[in-house]
């Protein structure tokens, strides 16, 4: 029986259109608009000026405190401007912008590799914070941080997000395909990182090529940890950590909880790829696998790109759109951000890139409550979500509190099943924001 959670949904997956389609790397661009915000708490500070020669895989932003992460250059060249660009987070957000030029660095697999099995804990953590790695599933939380639990935390398990629950989005599976010893090799170094010895790699069932990939190299790899692959019910949003942890142990995170106070640490595929990477070969975080999708797009595919590339170079380096797009998401349709611009350059937690027409669009007013209570069979975290969506409609901020909306997860399947379209999970993020300023 295949193990999974309470609630979710199942919207079309729409894997198809790139769930076959081997990676392959975009082109080098001209310009890189590199943001010094791309990761939870605060934004690095630029270490260099305009006017500066940089090398690939330089650092030229340095983290500013504890919850920060470090900002590498995604290729050489010259330091051009130190300007605010609309990203990702902001209209006006602190960008180096690098005019490419010059000869390109060797982080790759012939060269000479470290051995990290000599390093201890603390060498693992400061090279993964050294190198910039941050949640690569979206979240984008300083990796280093999340590798360094308080000691009154006591980890006993990683869990390894494979679930790829997003429709659309098929770059996790495809890295299980393609990078199956890499990624094994990464779980091990963040094992170690963590001083423990088990872990599950959680991939939805929809995934049989990836699953049969991990556990072909599982097989093959002499270990003296524990790594055993859970196999989930496809599901939204199966990836989602709380739902995760429950589907693989039945633990459950306590309400303003984090896995941590399980005793569990969950990190994204790709995260991991990323942390074998920066150990490994001493790569930074500078370039990362993305998924290129939709139905207008001429070559949708998985494609390996800059950090810093803006969607507009990406859009022309992958043969341009069938039509003008009616909306652009930043991730997958269920918990991507929507853009204005094409001129916004992908960050380190881009996992993809969705171009949706006309007719994918619907464009309807929402309507009153009939309380036929779907919200609430769907919600995975036990709210209620029509209460809620009513309370704030009323501005009753007493009720709201009451029907604790910080434990929503924005997965949106709220709003994904209502029938009367009642954007849900929007009033629930203004009830937040709302709570926040009054606090």
């Amino acid at each position: 029986m295949l193990i999974s959670f309470k609630g979710g949904i199942h919207p079309p997956e729409n894997k198809g259109i790139t769930e076959d389609i081997a990676f392959s790397n975009l082109s080098v661009p001209h310009l890189c608009y590199i943001p010094l915000q791309q990761h939870t708490g605060k934004p690095a500070k630029p270490v260099v000026q305009i006017g500066d020669s940089v090398l690939e895989g330089q650092l030229i932003g340095e983290a500013d405190g504890f919850i920060s992460a470090n900002v590498h250059a995604s290729v050489p060249g010259k330091v051009v401007e130190i300007q605010e660009y609309p990203t990702l987070n902001s209209k006006r957000d602190l960008c180096v912008v690098i005019e490419a030029e010059g000869a390109f660095s060797t982080f790759h697999e012939n060269a000479s590799q470290i051995e990290w099995e000599k390093l201890d804990k603390d060498e693992i953590v400061n090279e993964i914070s050294n190198a910039g790695i941050v949640g690569l599933g979206g979240a984008a939380f300083p990796t280093a941080v999340k590798l360094s639990p308080p000691e009154s935390k006591r980890i006993d398990t990683l869990i390894i997000n494979g679930a790829e629950c997003e429709p659309y989005l098929t770059v996790d599976d495809m890295l299980m395909q393609t990078f199956p010893r890499e990624i094994l090799e990464g779980i091990r170094i963040t094992l170690k990182a963590l001083g423990i010895e088990r872990a599950y790699i959680g991939i939805e069932n929809n995934k049989s090529k990836a699953i049969a990939s991990i556990k072909r190299e599982l097989s093959r790899m002499p270990l003296t940890e524990t790594i055993e692959v859970s196999t989930l019910k496809t599901k939204y949003p199966q990836g989602a950590e709380k739902q995760l942890i429950y589907s693989i142990l039945k633990r459950e995170v306590p309400s303003g909880g984090l896995p941590m106070d399980t005793g569990i640490v969950v990190q994204n595929v790709g995260t991991i790829f990323a942390i074998r990477e920066a150990i490994v070969l001493k790569k930074p975080l500078f370039e990362r696998y993305i998924t290129i999708t939709g139905r207008i797009t001429n070559k949708p595919g998985n494609y390996k790109i800059r950090i810093g590339t803006r969607i507009s170079d990406l859009v022309e380096d992958c043969g341009g759109l069938k039509e003008n797009p009616a909306k652009i998401i930043m991730g997958g349709p269920m918990c991507g951000i929507s853009l204005d611009s094409m001129e916004i350059p992908v960050v380190k937690g881009t996992s993809g890139l969705l171009f949706l027409g006309r007719d994918e669009v619907a464009l309807e007013d929402y309507h009153t409550c009939i309380r036929c209570g779907k919200c609430v069979s769907a919600c995975p975290v036990n709210l209620l979500p029509n209460e809620l969506g009513t309370a704030i409609e009323k501005n009753r901020m007493d009720i709201v509190e009451e029907l604790h909306p910080f434990d929503c997860i924005m997965c949106g399947c709220c709003s994904y099943i209502c029938p009367s379209k009642r954007p849900l999970s929007h009033f629930i993020k203004l009830a937040q924001e709302k709570l926040r300023k009054r606090k």
